[in-house]
């Protein structure tokens, strides 16, 4: 039997979905729920310079956290700060430039590179994160639990390589092909920070962790299984006896099967993914979290209400977190989002 660090929750649904124990009605996230589709969270956005300043100054970011818990009913919290603070930390300092995303001034071109990049502790040059999460922990008294994040260690490298966001990454990739040696030196440094990182977030009140791999898809099977599986299973073997472990890769179905024997929780699941295909795939040892397309919440609501059950039919009573298959569009409608949330509230199988 694993342990996990006993907090005190007066809902703990998700803790207990993720642990394969059984559940009352189907918990529900979304991921970026605190963001610019709450009018709440632009108000406090507009007193600050920017993204990054709002998650550099912990009461704000505290604030925004707690927000979708109070606004939309969520069954969690996730911490609100961004993957990118990882490379920072290690020496790669980004900024978030508007309708654009982040760009990194410096990025990684060579082995020389690699080895002046640090390994950080998680701590020191990430106070600010974890300064938000004592906030946040106090503030939310136990109502619902607190989730921490990382970025997948290929994920982060290829930011860092590439120097900002891409459809093709093919600078990274072509980083993996042309210095494979420099680029497992990078992602074990990665890696190892990463650990430091979110073991930090647990001592700080984080229940649960997620590790979201943005850019698996892009990568081969082969690739992926050198240069991304390996690194996120030395992640999870470090975490899974602290709290219970989400692994999201977007657009790998290829890795379904070989993330079943990882030590992690819970496995999250694309719009792509079908529910009864991926069970069958990954086994019955882990809950599944997903996997709604994020646009179906343009449309009509009793067609919001229609799909929301059906999926929630597809993956079953037991097991089984509700989320979107990716992150909120900064468009959608608070009516429609809060819709998708009540719908599953109110399910019962």
């Amino acid at each position: 039997m694993k342990h996990y660090l006993c907090r005190m929750l007066q809902n703990d649904l998700i803790i207990r979905a993720a642990r394969g124990e059984k559940v009352e009605r189907t918990p529900v996230w979304l991921m970026r729920q605190a963001g610019r589709v709450l009018p709440e969270y632009r108000e406090v956005r507009a007193k600050m310079g920017g993204f990054i300043e709002l998650v550099k100054t912990p009461e704000f970011a505290a604030e925004v956290t707690i927000q979708p818990v109070d606004i939309l009913g969520v069954d969690a919290a996730i911490i609100f700060s961004d993957i990118l603070v990882i490379p920072e930390a290690m020496g790669l300092p980004y900024k978030m430039v508007e309708s654009r995303g982040p760009w990194f001034e410096k990025t990684i071109t060579s082995m020389e590179d690699v080895e002046r990049v640090h390994i950080t502790d998680g701590f020191t040059e990430l106070q600010y994160v974890h300064d938000a999460l004592r906030l946040t922990k106090s503030s939310l008294g136990g109502r619902v639990p607190l989730i921490g994040f990382a970025g997948a260690p290929w994920t982060i490298l290829a930011y860092m390589v590439e120097g900002s966001g891409s459809k093709t990454f093919s600078k990274a990739k072509k980083f993996l092909y042309t210095q494979p040696k420099a680029a497992h030196l990078l992602l074990e440094k990665i890696a190892i920070s990463t650990t430091h990182y979110l073991k930090a977030q647990v001592e700080a009140g984080a229940d649960m962790v997620q590790l979201f791999d943005s850019w698996a898809g892009i990568l081969s099977p082969s690739q992926y299984r050198e240069f991304a599986l390996p690194y996120i299973a030395q992640i999870c073997d470090e975490l899974h006896t602290k709290v219970p472990v989400t692994v999201f890769a977007k657009d790998a179905h290829f890795i379904r099967k070989d993330f079943a024997t990882l030590n992690c929780n819970t496995i999250g699941l694309d719009w792509t993914m079908d529910a009864a295909e991926s069970r069958a795939i990954i086994g019955a040892d882990k809950t599944l979290q997903g996997n709604m397309d994020p646009c179906l919440l343009y449309a009509d609501e009793n067609v919001i209400v229609r799909e929301t059950e059906a999926m929630l039919r597809q993956f079953g009573p037991q097991r089984h977190i509700a989320n979107l298959g990716h992150g909120l569009y900064p468009d959608l409608e608070k009516s429609k989002v809060k819709l998708f949330v009540d719908t599953i509230k109110a399910y019962r199988h």
